[in-house]
């Protein structure tokens, strides 16, 4: 469904952009300036840590190895550069952060795309995470399909948007439209059920359900297909537990099917660029989502008000001299439950 939508969207968006049928579209066109790539990348992770325990007098010590971190990356992209863009990199790597992906424009007008997938393990967990979109940016208005899915962030969504775009100048813009997102119903808390009045987690009646077997005298802790997975308690609940809760709390969360929200958005953009000053910022907000009435919908979770959902970031650095130099950067999000940001700050000193 996700690969129709895109293909769908695509086609719409190109259809639409040159004002020529989707027979007319010219590919060699459409792909100029675009690069395909793909990379991988790995290095150390965390360090083995000794868990200790005294079982019958006997002291025990289990070992917790973390494996090494590694990602595979694979994408196209056609983004311009903003003036501040590094141009001095020349392959794509995977690694790179080009946060300005997130405004609503870019520098050009015109069709630009992203389809980006990382598969990636950090810190003993795998994760899948993909970015994808397609904008159209106008004088008057802006088309943006997009599907993000942050494994380390938890959170995953299919967001369309269409805007009218109001310009007040060559720098500085405002937006204001319509926005739908699709994914699975934030807010919803599947361990929940499992709280006790006290507000702690009867994780071991939990785990028992799951198929678990517990065996506290002789210190046997079994898995659903009869395994010993821990040989003391300190083990079963530091490690075991854990990973029981997520098992658990994610089979149940894929149990529900995805819901749709639709929400007002507006947000605005801003882009002032020269060698020795430059400032690129962007904002949105969604002040207001339509109750659809369903069983899992964010409302119910929110007590049946409204909430606001934002996004934004910003790009500052001023070179005060020739030898001293200053940045900022940063973006944040916070959709429904879910917040994930990233920033960097620092000072540059060029010895002659």
């Amino acid at each position: 469904m996700k690969k129709i939508i895109a293909i769908l969207l695509m086609m719409l968006v190109a259809c639409a952009a040159p004002k020529k049928c989707c027979g007319q579209i010219n590919l060699k066109k459409l792909f100029k300036f675009s690069t395909f790539y793909t990379a991988v990348n790995g290095g150390t992770s965390l360090s083995n840590e000794d868990v200790f325990s005294v079982s019958t007098g006997a002291l025990q010590s289990t070992v917790i190895k973390t494996p090494y971190d590694y990602n595979f990356a694979i994408g196209l992209r056609k983004i311009a550069r903003f003036g501040y863009e590094n141009r001095a990199q020349t392959f794509y790597d995977g690694t790179e952060q080009s946060w300005s992906d997130g405004a609503n424009i870019g520098k050009v007008s015109g069709l630009e795309f992203l389809f980006e997938a990382d598969y990636k393990r950090q810190q003993g967990n795998k994760y899948l995470d993909m970015h994808h979109f397609i904008r159209f940016v106008d004088d008057k208005y802006i088309i943006k399909g997009e599907y993000l899915e942050d494994g380390f962030a938890d959170v995953k969504y299919f967001e369309t948007s269409q805007r009218y775009r109001h310009k007040i100048n060559r720098k500085f813009s405002f937006n204001v439209g319509l926005a739908q997102r699709l994914s699975e119903p934030y807010g919803y808390n599947p361990l929940e059920e499992w709280l006790l009045s006290n507000g702690n987690l009867h994780y071991t009646n939990l785990a028992i359900q799951e198929g678990y077997d517990i065996d506290v005298y002789n210190n046997e802790y079994k898995d659903p297909d009869g395994d010993i997975v821990a040989t003391s308690k300190e083990v079963w609940e530091e490690v075991v537990i854990p990973q029981v809760l997520y098992n658990y709390t994610e089979r149940k969360r894929n149990e529900l099917d995805n819901t749709i929200q639709h929400s007002l958005v507006a947000g605005f953009d801003y882009y002032y660029y020269k060698k020795s000053f430059w400032l690129h910022s962007w904002a949105n907000i969604m002040p207001y989502h339509l109750d659809n009435k369903n069983e899992f919908s964010y409302h119910n979770f929110n007590d049946g008000k409204q909430w606001y959902d934002y996004s934004g970031g910003l790009i500052f650095g001023y070179k005060l001299n020739k030898s001293l130099g200053t940045f900022l950067e940063g973006k944040y999000n916070k959709y429904w439950n879910r917040k994930w940001y990233d920033f960097k700050f620092g000072v540059n000193y060029v010895i002659f």
